[in-house]
């Protein structure tokens, strides 16, 4: 079984490890690549609390960790990280971490549904248990609503040619399996830009039916007051979207002020909550992007509690 490499490990973790017997929060724990690094930084009174909304993520990470009391892991969403600090009585961490990328096993495995490479289910959620999956959203959304969410989520040019031939599509049959799509892209793309559309469609409505980016904004807005006084949250983002919200919410909570410019005296009574460590973002090199083509995406952004 082939399971995610960890992206931009070292970089993510030296950043995000202050204090080895500090308490952290990792909200995307997919194969413990992360968290086992975190875990390995952390000395015996350390403690990392995980969430994954995959459930063969959640029983792989407790198998691996099974012989290690510091780590505890939920079945839930990153943004129940509020919940997750009342029951186990944390007042603030020392670090909070998520990778917002899709694991190399979900993406591979024709069981996690995620692939347009075999013919699978066309489902795409990360919690089974939850929402519409991407197959009710192309049985029943309209072809406008499928236009839309392509553009928005996948940024593909050619979404509302793929919505009118997917609406066409389902008048004749239900669209439930992946190799359906699959097959509706191909009658109108070149084999050239083939993989590249076919990435882009799934891509869309994976973000989509799982709702990453509301829940990505959710969870940055809840991190920030959870977080201790110097204290790093640390996010690895792979789409521009995902990557413009945290930019734009470390930036927000890194000013001491919002009035309009020439107000001569501040009356929005902003509080500065973050310090934004580096305007640069960090991105993988060019070896690890050779050893691992899926990080070439990834970008890196790091803040700190003030």
């Amino acid at each position: 079984m082939s399971f995610h490499v960890p992206v931009l490990l070292k970089e993510s973790i030296d950043y995000l490890v202050t204090n080895n017997s500090g308490i952290y929060f990792d909200g995307t724990a997919g194969f413990g690549g992360h968290s086992q690094e975190i875990l390995n930084r952390l000395i015996d009174k350390g403690k990392l609390f995980a969430t994954d909304k995959d459930l063969s993520a959640i029983d792989y990470c407790k198998k691996l960790f099974s012989d290690d009391n510091r780590f505890s892991i939920y079945h839930t969403s990153f943004t129940n990280i509020d919940s997750i600090s009342k029951i186990e009585f944390i007042d603030k961490f020392d670090g909070i971490f998520a990778d917002l990328g899709v694991s190399s096993y979900q993406l591979d495995s024709s069981e996690a549904g995620f692939t347009f490479r075999e013919d699978t289910n066309l489902d795409l959620r990360m919690d089974k248990r939850e929402g519409l999956s991407a197959s009710d959203v192309l049985n029943k959304f309209t072809q406008d609503e499928i236009a839309r969410i392509l553009f928005e989520y996948g940024e593909e040019r050619n979404s509302r040619l793929i919505a009118k031939r997917i609406v066409e599509y389902r008048m004749h049959e239900r669209i439930e399996r992946t190799f359906q799509l699959k097959s509706i892209i191909e009658e109108i793309t070149s084999p050239r830009f083939l993989t590249k559309t076919l990435s882009r469609v799934f891509q869309a409505l994976r973000i989509y039916v799982n709702k990453e980016l509301d829940e990505l904004k959710i969870f940055l807005e809840k991190s920030i007051p959870l977080l201790q006084s110097g204290g790093r949250i640390v996010v690895i983002s792979y789409h521009s979207l995902e990557d413009r919200i945290v930019k734009n919410i470390f930036k927000y909570e890194s000013l001491s002020c919002i009035c309009p410019p020439g107000t001569p005296i501040c009356i929005c009574n902003k509080e500065k909550r973050l310090n934004i460590i580096s305007n640069k973002v960090y991105i993988p090199t060019k070896i690890e992007i050779d050893n691992n083509k899926r990080a070439r995406s990834a970008k890196l952004r790091v803040a700190e509690r003030v």
